[in-house]
This record gives structure tokens, sequence and C-alpha cells, in this order.
């Protein structure tokens, strides 16, 4: 089987390489690859910023995958030849609050990820696919789709008529907005890119923000919501959007922090913080049971994935990977395997 291989930190250092297929065994599920997709994790992984949850060499990289099942172990019962499957991100959290231990089974950092054409996976680390998706498309829900389910439906505990600012067009961003949507929210979606706002609007999005054109985004959200705050911001961006956010929220609101896209290190508003009770919370993604609770909506709303018009092969990993650090993408950038 071809493999996508990192031996030293950087995207230039990616190979594929040829490898024996794997088997199954005793409780464990083979599955045939099918397509992948990107994550701004993955690309910390490749170049060695993700610190020591990760590995440096011999390391198949990616988190997000899905493929259809090719034989299973003995003793498999959830499972059958042919079923189409999706990769659950942290192998080990099966349901519950983290710990040390399962937020170490993430695919892709310190467990080999699905950079592969075949891959064996344990029968608890695997969910059957909606069968409306494609391969593609179910490959973009591991860790994206998840982490945006997880700060605007568990997190944010988003109700009908709430107001939820999304950051972006990247995979969390879009996904967290189609969630929004799903909710009954009123979605407010920014990008530096008026085309990308358009397609935003196409998904259902009610207002967009050019933040270049405005840097001060929090005074169009407030006026968008009637001077009253926004009540949930998802935000990526870090030290350079948390003032923004900060200042976007009502009194109360709830800030789901998950990327540091434009920085990590911040002196941030504290007395608005405490004076306005305003909730800041990491989401890391989620466990197996919240995963198959986000399949089961995805698949009652007949809700498809926005992927980028754009996909790759295995082999084209190096160029999948510039393209989406370039910031050219919308959506989830996928490799067809």
């Amino acid at each position: 089987m071809r493999v996508a291989i990192v031996n030293q930190p950087g995207i230039k250092n990616l190979s594929i390489v040829d490898r024996p297929d794997p088997e199954a065994g005793p409780g464990e599920v083979l599955v045939r690859m099918r397509a992948a997709t990107l994550n701004y994790r993955d690309l910390l992984t490749v170049e060695g910023g993700y610190g020591s949850k990760q590995r440096t060499t011999d390391f198949i990289p990616l988190s997000d995958g899905a493929g259809e099942v090719i034989s299973i172990g003995k003793g498999v019962k959830r499972f059958k030849t042919g079923d189409r499957v999706v990769g659950n991100f942290f192998q080990e959290w099966l349901a519950g609050e983290p710990d040390h231990e399962n937020m170490k089974s993430g695919l892709g950092g310190v467990i080999d990820g699905v950079a592969s054409e075949y891959r064996t996976f344990p029968e608890y680390g695997l969910c059957h696919t909606p069968d409306h998706l494609t391969d593609v498309e179910a490959a973009s829900l591991p860790c994206a789709g998840l982490t945006a389910w997880s700060a605007v439906i568990d997190q944010a505990k988003t109700n009908p008529g709430d107001i939820v600012l999304t950051q972006g067009t990247g995979g969390v961003s879009v996904f967290a907005a189609q969630f929004a949507i799903l909710a009954g929210a009123v979605v407010i979606g920014t990008s530096s890119s008026n085309e990308k706002l358009q397609r935003l609007k196409a998904l259902g999005v009610d207002h967009t923000i050019n933040y270049t054109e405005t840097p001060e985004w929090a005074r169009n959200a407030r006026k968008i919501s009637d001077g009253r705050g926004v009540d949930v911001v998802v935000e990526v961006g870090g030290a350079g959007t948390l003032d923004q956010s900060i200042k976007a929220l009502r009194p109360g609101g709830v800030a789901c922090l998950i990327g540091v896209l434009s920085g990590s290190n911040h002196d941030f508003r504290l007395p608005l913080v405490v004076t306005r009770k305003i909730r800041m919370e990491g989401v890391t993604c989620g466990n197996r049971e919240q995963f198959e609770s986000m399949l089961s909506a995805i698949k009652q709303h007949n809700l498809r994935p926005a992927l980028d018009e754009k996909t790759f092969s295995l082999e084209e990993i190096v160029s999948a990977f510039e393209y989406m650090r370039a910031g050219k993408h919308f959506g989830k950038v996928a490799i067809e395997m």
C-alpha cells in the first residue's frame, strides 16, 4: 500500500512510500481508506509544531479519513465487510469527560493517521458513515465537524433565535455556521474575502462582515444584534481576534476557543470578561458518543459538508498542504485515495 510519511518536520519532507498491507487482528477492522481531509492541526503536526503530543519521525499524518471495511478480526460485531465507515478522532475517548490518557489517542498525532491506502482500527474507533454522504464528505467530519458540533451544540448549547458569530471560512468555521443554522440560530459570518462571504450567504448565513474592510467588526456584530451583543462566538483566530470577540459578546455570552490562527499569546480584556460574566471555553474535538450524535443529526437533516472545489490525490499531499496554508480554500480540503 502507499503511505504518506513524515521523517523530519516540514511539508517538503513528506514522502510517499510503499508498505505491506496490514491485516485485521482480533477486535480490529481493516479499512480501505477512500478519502481524507486536512485540518490546521495536521499542518502543525507535519511541521513539528504540536509539541510533546506528536511524533516527528516515521509518522503517518492526517486525522480525518473515511473508507470501506475490507475485513474484520475475530470478535468484531459492530461492522461487517462492505460497511462504509469513518474514524473517530480520539480513538480511546468513547464517552464522558476527557482525561490524560484518552487525550493521547488522537489520530495523526501520537498515533499514526489516515494518510494511507489501508489502515486497521480497533472496532470501537469507527462509526458508520451516513448513507447520503460520499466518502470525501464523511472524511471531513471527525475533527473539524465534531469540533464545531461540540462548540455550537454541546458546549454553547445554542438555541433557536440565538446569535452565533463564526470567524473565517475554514472547515471548523463553516461547520459551525451549518450547525448553528440547524439549531435555528441567526448566524453572522466573517471573512476577508467578499467572494467567500457570498458563499457563506449561499449556505444560509444571515449576515456577513468583511473583517479586512471593517477591522473593528465587533461594532457591526453588536449593531446586527440591536446593541445586545451576540450569544456565541466561535473563536478560531486567537490573539488577533479575541479582543473583538469579547467586545461582540452579550453579557453572559460564550466564546468557544478553538484556534490560534492569528497568534497564541494574548493580554485579553479581563475586566470585560468579569463584568459581563463572559464564559470562555476551550474546545478540543469530542468523544465517540458526541460524534455519533452529530452523525445522527447530519443524517436526519440531510446535511452536506462544505468542501473546497479543488481536491488532491495522496501523491499531491504536499500541494494540498500548501494550498490550505495559503488560505485559498473554502471549507475542507480533501484528498482522494
